[in-house]
């Protein structure tokens, strides 16, 4: 599974999680989505460092594989032979 599934559910367990541990308590249903809002942030912010940093390494190359094939593509346009895809 993709890091940045696994990280996104997680998000959404944290905050469902805190949200059900909530929902017993007295209290405003907006006050009880902003404090599992609150909550949830802090938790993943320490419990899915794992997860983010493997979504971070994985969209770091994409990013670098999408800036070479650009530089390639560029160089390809302007003429440069070498720049050019062999056949």
């Amino acid at each position: 599974m993709s890091p940045a599934i696994k990280y996104t559910l997680g998000r959404i367990g944290l905050f469902v999680g805190v949200l059900a541990a909530l929902w017993p308590l007295d209290l405003d249903i907006f006050v009880k989505l902003m404090i599992a809002l609150l909550a949830s942030a802090g938790l993943s912010f320490v419990l899915l460092r794992g997860w983010r940093d493997q979504m971070a390494g994985q969209m770091a190359t994409a990013s670098q594989r999408r800036k070479a094939e650009k530089e390639r593509l560029r160089a390809a346009l302007a003429g440069d032979d070498e720049a050019a895809p062999k056949s």
